[in-house]
């Protein structure tokens, strides 16, 4: 049975995160001051008594889980993965776990993006709603219409799990696609409280200035193969993981296909280094006889 290793993604943070691995592990502590150095600001004392309103700034929340995410991976004792992912922000953690990356490298591009994303928030509003208990199909196609019909932006972004999608696009868009949504069947159509419209064609300025900086940095061979967002299948090549990591910007997360691809790979065991426990639900959702825990 192989053993998988997922990293979470945006929206995981929280007051105190960290702060026990700072204080209990001698290799996660010189992470979060290396963190501390490279980032030029102590994101550590945000991490562990910063307000929950300074967490949710992109530039301060990206960098936080991927720091958070690293360090618990980096407390397991000869951890071993047989496959890794991550959920959005996440595939960075996991690209560091696998040995593609540095630390160091990683978190400079995690910084990167994060504030591009930001920058690209603001150039245009933009959101995110959860669609619950509603078929992926009627979603892309409602998503389609709405798009073709009204030059409004919205797209599916997240397949989280069965009956759980998140789309993301212009205001305008995801209202008239939240009315839709609900009008066709679905359990709930929410807004998000998200500062703009992730993994959608609204993130191509951020695209850009990331695709520059990944192209800057050294990808090294894996020990293992990552299963990346936009094409929810295993992937070893350094030249085609940064093509990936470029595309999942404006492209979408599919999750649900990722941990199906990862299952029908051999993984039943499925290990969440970070924050939070979502992929832990997420997964037991997608495969319920998965062995799932927590770092």
């Amino acid at each position: 049975m192989n053993h998988a290793y997922v990293f979470p993604g945006q929206g995981s943070q929280f007051s105190g995160m960290g702060k026990n691995l700072y204080e209990s592990n001698e290799v996660a502590k010189s992470l979060f001051e290396k963190a501390n150095e490279i980032l030029g600001f102590r994101i550590s004392d945000i991490m562990f008594s910063g307000s929950d309103e300074q967490l949710k700034q992109t530039d301060i929340t990206q960098p936080a889980v991927f720091i958070h995410s690293v360090a618990a991976f980096n407390t397991i004792d000869n951890a071993a993965p047989d496959m890794v992912a991550g959920h959005s922000l996440g595939e960075f953690s996991a690209l560091v776990a696998n040995k593609t990356l540095s630390f160091e490298d990683g978190l400079k591009l995690v910084a990167i993006r994060a504030k591009a994303m930001q920058k690209a928030c603001e150039l245009q509003p933009s959101t995110m709603a959860a669609v619950l208990a509603l078929d992926d199909n009627k979603v892309e196609e409602i998503c389609a219409n709405i798009s073709r019909e009204s030059g409004e932006i919205v797209v599916a972004a997240n397949y989280n799990c069965p009956g759980q999608l998140v789309i993301s696009g212009s205001l305008k868009g995801i209202e008239i696609a939240c009315e839709q949504m609900k009008a066709a069947g679905a359990k709930r159509a929410l807004v998000l409280p998200v500062g703009g419209a992730f993994h959608s064609p609204l993130m191509a300025s951020a695209k850009e200035e990331l695709a520059k900086a990944i192209h800057d940095t050294h990808f090294n061979e894996p020990i293992c193969p990552v299963y990346q967002n936009v094409v929810a299948q295993a992937v070893s090549n350094p030249a085609i993981i940064k093509e990936n990591l470029i595309a999942q910007l404006t492209g979408p997360v599919r999750w649900t296909q990722s941990v199906q691809a990862m299952v029908a790979d051999g993984a039943g065991i499925f290990t969440e280094c970070g924050p939070g426990k979502v992929l832990q639900g997420l997964v037991q959702k997608i495969y319920k006889e998965a062995q799932v825990n927590g770092i």
